[in-house]
């Protein structure tokens, strides 16, 4: 019998409706998201894809997200569209006025894309979050509410403010580059139900870990 929730199901638990496991809800191809990554919104959360902004699929540009991601309701990821030229001396966008102005339409080299956003596996997002185009944010890291993040994110760090600034480490270096390589979000969904407690309650020795990653 099955001890854990379906990964394929939009609502993981049928009396939270508010809560949806995202890759079951967006159309997008250029946005990736993995198993058991949840969006959690009062309003809409089957509707996550309205959160991912200036996003044009001529671009190219991808948002990827990994497994097991929590993300609060006002999270906002600006992708590359939201850029203007910066080489001259105005950064108006003239095109998309049209009316002749599209024309000028500038070139993908000309633009200042940042390339992909990518967060990585078991990362935490407090409300009302907002990541600009080609940030990477690592493994297990938390972003804090209202937090606007401009930069890359080091693997279980925790960062907030407006930018987000580093608060602490979650753990020590040790411990961080063995659960770097432990990759629990990677073990059968049958390790991980059984592994719970110890996942997010009982405290851990680095001894633990490098046992787990034999």
């Amino acid at each position: 019998m099955k001890s854990y929730p379906d990964p394929n199901s939009i609502y993981p638990n049928p009396n939270i409706k508010e809560m949806v496991y995202i890759k079951n809800t967006i159309k997008s191809p250029n946005i990736i998201v993995g198993d058991y990554t949840y969006y959690d919104d009062k309003s809409e959360p089957e509707n996550f894809e309205k959160h991912v902004t200036h996003h044009y699929e001529f671009l190219g540009d991808k948002l990827i997200i990994g497994k097991f991601c929590s993300i609060a309701q006002g999270i906002e990821f600006i992708m590359n569209g939201a850029n203007h030229v910066m080489k001259g001396i105005s950064t108006y966008p003239f095109n998309i006025q049209g009316n002749g102005w599209e024309a000028n339409t500038p070139t993908l080299d000309d633009l200042p894309l940042k390339g992909d956003t990518t967060v990585g596996n078991d990362v935490w997002f407090g409300q009302n979050v907002t990541v600009l185009p080609g940030v990477h944010i690592g493994d297990g890291a938390i972003i804090g509410a209202n937090s606007l993040v401009t930069s890359n994110v080091e693997p279980y760090s925790i960062v907030g403010g407006n930018p987000a600034k580093l608060i602490k480490q979650r753990f020590s270096d040790d411990m961080i580059n063995e659960l770097e390589k432990l990759q629990w979000w990677n073990k059968d969904i049958d390790w991980i139900t059984a592994h719970i407690k110890e996942l997010t309650v009982n405290e851990l020795s680095l001894d633990k870990i490098k046992e787990w990653t034999k």
